[in-house]
């Protein structure tokens, strides 16, 4: 919601920059108090009146942008002393009344106009909507339709990531805004600063949950055009190419202890699987024996049910997770979707490993280079992936139906067999796969 307010040179939400300026000084447009700015406190309050001539006008105060005392002229020659707080909002002036000053002190109104500036400086406006917008259809309730409407259409991990972007801080300034309202500049405006505060990469998402948002409104006459098309696109990240080193890896495992994350991080390792699938994991997803785990294809990026044995190694993590009463999720202790503090814990395991420059997800496409490089064919990598690509593209997929259970058992005993050598620093007690040469 376009806000501002009236001073000069700002350089960070609600502090001027240099020597407070003047709010409103010296106007006398129709409909608007003349105004002074000095700082107002106790001694200068009380001394101020009103000027011969003068029926309306607001002091400012020089500490404060925009927060000032309004004097005016009643009946019977009585003075109306009011605390008032200015600012603009989506280009239009506006005057909050704060209180009487016959009843309220400066020192609670001046806290009353910080927190109005600070409600400004955040976007939003701090005396909410407009009457007449009481009844329009806003952000935040378009959203709501939205992610009501799409709550069994998509995955339960793009459900909540686009309640998280278009719910949370990212869109918060244009939530109370009329959908009809939202303009170019305001999209354009938001993106910007989400780069600036969290990245391009997070811009980037945030702008295309935005769309899509608007895309759905936009079939369902909610708007006449959607304002994201045409705004500033932050560049998007180039594919990763990070591959962990052997050494790195055993760093990771061993700085991954034993909590949670480290649980969840041990097992991508192991199962090559993506992070939110790990730390989604259902105990009623595991076979009653336990050796075997079927990622149903709800939580499978690709919507395919995909089943791996638990290798001794796994089931020894899977073994210490405790059975929470009432919680089939193994990790996570609220979120429906299992466990979603990734950011932090991330953060503490670089600390503690000295791996840098690495995301979570280039434990997938490392553990898929470093089997190869093992000398495991490409049809049991990709299965293990889970891919539907390569070998089983197009018509080949058809006709090839196989899960290649005992080549992936095989290969992931070799792989838990090199991480436990890696990390003991021990030679490995299964051989390496050798390409199948062709007899001659």
């Amino acid at each position: 919601m376009g806000i501002s307010c009236y001073f000069a040179l700002t350089n960070r939400a609600g502090k001027c920059h240099g020597k407070p300026v003047e709010c409103f000084p010296n106007v006398t447009r129709a409909g608007r108090a003349q105004g002074t700015t000095m700082k107002l406190d106790g001694k200068t309050v009380a001394a101020l009146t009103l000027p011969t001539g003068k029926t309306d006008l607001i002091h400012f105060d020089s500490g404060l942008a925009g927060f000032g005392l309004r004097i005016r002229a009643g009946a019977g020659g009585k003075l109306l002393r009011t605390w008032v707080f200015q600012y603009r909002c989506d280009g239009a002036q506006r005057r909050m009344r704060i209180g009487s000053a016959d009843v309220m002190g400066i020192e609670a109104a001046r806290q009353a106009a910080k927190k109005a500036l600070g409600a400004v400086a955040n976007g939003r406006d701090p005396q909410g909507k407009k009457d007449d917008d009481k009844d329009k259809l806003t952000l935040r309730k378009g959203v709501d339709q939205f992610l009501a409407v799409k709550q069994n259409e998509l995955r339960p991990n793009t459900i909540f990531e686009t309640t998280r972007y278009l719910t949370g801080e990212y869109f918060e300034a244009l939530h109370d805004k009329p959908l009809d309202a939202i303009k170019r500049a305001d999209v354009a405006t938001r993106i910007v600063a989400i780069a600036q505060k969290s990245g391009s990469a997070t811009a980037y998402l945030a702008r295309a949950k935005l769309s899509g948002f608007f895309s759905w409104a936009l079939t369902m006459g909610m708007v006449e055009a959607s304002p994201v098309v045409g705004a500033y696109t932050p560049p998007k990240n180039k594919p990763r190419e990070r591959v962990l080193s052997d050494i790195e890896l055993a760093a990771i495992w061993r700085a991954a202890g034993d909590a949670a994350f480290g649980k969840i991080i041990k097992l991508m390792i192991l199962t090559a699987c993506r992070r939110e699938e790990v730390g989604g994991m259902a105990w009623g997803e595991f076979k009653a024996d336990g050796t075997e785990w079927t990622l149903p294809a709800e939580r499978s990026k690709n919507k395919r049910a995909h089943t791996l044995p638990m290798m001794p190694t796994m089931r020894s993590i899977i073994d210490t997770v405790p059975h929470l009463a009432g919680r089939d999720r193994l990790f996570g202790e609220r979120s429906p979707n299992g466990f979603t503090s990734w950011a932090e814990h991330k953060a503490e395991l670089d600390r503690r490993s000295g791996v840098t420059a690495w995301e979570l997800r280039d434990i997938r496409r490392s553990v898929a280079t470093k089997m190869a490089d093992l000398g495991i064919q490409p049809h049991i990598i990709e299965q293990i992936l889970n891919h539907q690509s390569g070998h089983k593209a197009g018509p080949a997929g058809i006709y090839n139906r196989s899960s290649y259970q005992a080549e992936v058992r095989r290969v992931l005993g070799v792989w838990c067999d090199h991480i436990r050598a890696l990390v003991e620093g021990g030679e490995r007690r299964v051989v390496n796969f050798q390409p199948q040469q062709t007899a001659s």
